[in-house]
């Protein structure tokens, strides 16, 4: 398909090459058959710069397989609460962390071989206070003052433009009662101008059609005024608030405004200098732009697959360990149980295959945590039920629990009390000891099942390879994982985080136990 529209472009008038924009925040998560790396949060665990690189080199090779180009990656808010529904999207709700790492995914999707030529697009998102948004609501209003917006949250992008990053993505959220798609201050001003970033700016989808202003032709307006330089449009929405509806009709009505004068020619010129600038670092008019086959084979390899195993058994953090029931013997039979053990739908979460995720085990090529299990200890051994009911003759117990697939507002809540609390009653019930495996984008309230369970692993949303989990919990590997984020105890202390002036936790920032 992609070579299709390469074609095409090249064959047009200005013989302009395309870039391919998609929602790459995991790995080439929308395409069947990639490699599902762990979610944000999960490398954020990780805490290694270098170890990231790696994988976002991964994920261009793949990205450059299919012919995307643009990802939208890496997202550089810093989560300052859970509620929100993009929790998992950010790293750490440390700026240090959010901005060491970033700066890793910039280089490894951006720089894979060490040079200068931008090999397949960076994507800094979503510009500016996404992760600090009152109560967690995704595209709310940013909390505190200019201070602590620039402390928090603009620092990871200082950052970003530090390392080159090509490209920016608005966010849908406010600033001081303006929406940033058509916050001039902020895009042309701070980013362009004091920040020094040379690339090119997008919006989100649709963005300049979600702030409130009327008609679309005057929000189109203000947005490309405001800075923004690449529009991301669905074509033929007539939802509402109507849009224009396609890219030709944006095209048609920038000229017309252009024309009379509601647009600069200067920023119009400053929008298209601005891509082609990219576009020309980025080496597309010295191709023919045919993918690379042997790039296209190597996507869900089993190499690529190995090093997101080894996200996985870098990103879970051991939270409790009672009485050292972890590591698992392998002679032991293992009451495997709850919503996600065998569940690669849920184990990938948002942005994979469709952009809300599904449930079930429905990933092509994934690795469910029951079918790892069973490689590493023999189908005989595991004595599978959903709700907890088959537990005769184990001798431990393993609840896999937690969140269904969601993301961006979708996820937003008010109430993070874990699920699957029954199932983990059910096997405690049968006298054994009980390992839950947390499968949630967020710290969440373990109030429910900390009584009855001996040992707890966040697993955070670990992508394909189910055998990075069972690799921790067999001892195989030796667990390092460590919180990028504050658990908290209770909903009445979200939001809570790292140098806070009261600071009481469940488990605090940086907190992981090991293997003795």
């Amino acid at each position: 398909m992609i070579n299709g529209y390469r074609a095409a472009s090249r064959a047009s008038r200005l013989q302009i090459p395309i870039i391919y924009g998609l929602d790459t925040v995991h790995g080439l998560g929308p395409v069947a058959g990639a490699t599902v790396f762990p979610h944000n949060v999960g490398l954020g665990a990780i805490g290694d710069p270098a170890f990231v690189e790696e994988v976002a080199r991964v994920i261009a090779d793949e990205s450059a397989g299919v012919g995307a180009d643009f990802p939208f990656a890496p997202v550089v808010a810093v989560g300052r609460d859970e509620r929100w529904g993009r929790t998992y999207e950010a790293f750490a709700e440390t700026t240090d962390l959010v901005s060491s790492l970033g700066v890793a995914m910039i280089k490894g999707l951006q720089f894979p071989t060490g040079g200068t030529k931008i090999s397949i697009l960076g994507n800094a998102k979503h510009y500016v206070g996404d992760g600090g948004t009152l109560g967690g609501v995704t595209g709310g209003p940013v909390t505190g003052d200019e201070a602590a917006l620039r402390a928090l949250h603009l620092e990871p992008y200082r950052a970003a433009v530090a390392a080159h990053v090509g490209s920016v993505m608005l966010s849908y959220n406010l600033w001081q009662g303006v929406e940033m798609h058509v916050n001039k201050t902020m895009t042309t001003d701070v980013l362009k101008g004091e920040l020094g970033f040379g690339g090119f700016v997008v919006t989100d989808y649709n963005g300049c059609f979600q702030v409130d202003i009327s008609p679309p032709k005057a929000a189109l307006a203000a947005c490309m005024n405001a800075g923004a330089d690449m529009f991301m449009i669905f074509g033929g929405n007539t939802g509402s608030p109507p849009v224009i509806g396609s890219g030709t009709t944006v095209l048609s009505t920038v000229r017309q405004m252009v024309e009379d004068g509601t647009v600069p020619m200067e920023r119009l010129d400053d929008a298209v200098r601005r891509i082609l600038a990219v576009k020309c670092e980025m080496g597309l008019f010295d191709t023919d732009g045919v993918i690379d086959a042997a790039a296209t084979a190597r996507v869900g390899s089993a190499e690529h697959r190995m090093l997101a195993r080894q996200a996985v058994q870098k990103s879970l953090v051991v939270l409790k360990n009672d009485n050292n029931v972890l590591p698992l013997s392998k002679t032991a039979k293992v009451a495997l149980a709850g919503n996600s053990a065998e569940n690669s739908g849920n184990q990938c979460g948002g942005w994979t295959i469709t952009w809300q995720g599904q449930t079930g085990d429905v990933i092509p090529g994934a690795t469910s945590i029951r079918t790892a299990m069973a490689a590493e200890i023999g189908a005989a051994n595991v004595l599978y039920s959903t709700n907890g009911s088959n537990t005769a003759g184990a001798e431990v117990a393993v609840a896999v629990i937690g969140e269904t697939p969601y993301s961006e507002g979708a996820g937003d809540k008010v109430d993070l009390t874990v699920p699957g609390a029954a199932t983990v009653k059910a096997l405690k019930a049968a006298g054994i000891p009980v390992v839950v495996v947390l499968i949630a984008g967020r710290p969440m309230i373990l109030d429910a099942i900390l009584e009855d369970a001996d040992a707890v692993v966040m697993a955070w949303l670990p992508g394909s390879e189910g055998a990075g989990v069972t690799d921790i919990l067999f001892g195989d590997v030796t667990p390092t994982g460590k919180l990028p984020m504050t658990w908290p105890r209770t909903m009445q202390q979200i939001p809570i985080n790292l140098g806070d002036a009261t600071y009481d936790p469940l488990y605090p920032f940086g907190h992981g136990l090991t293997y003795p």
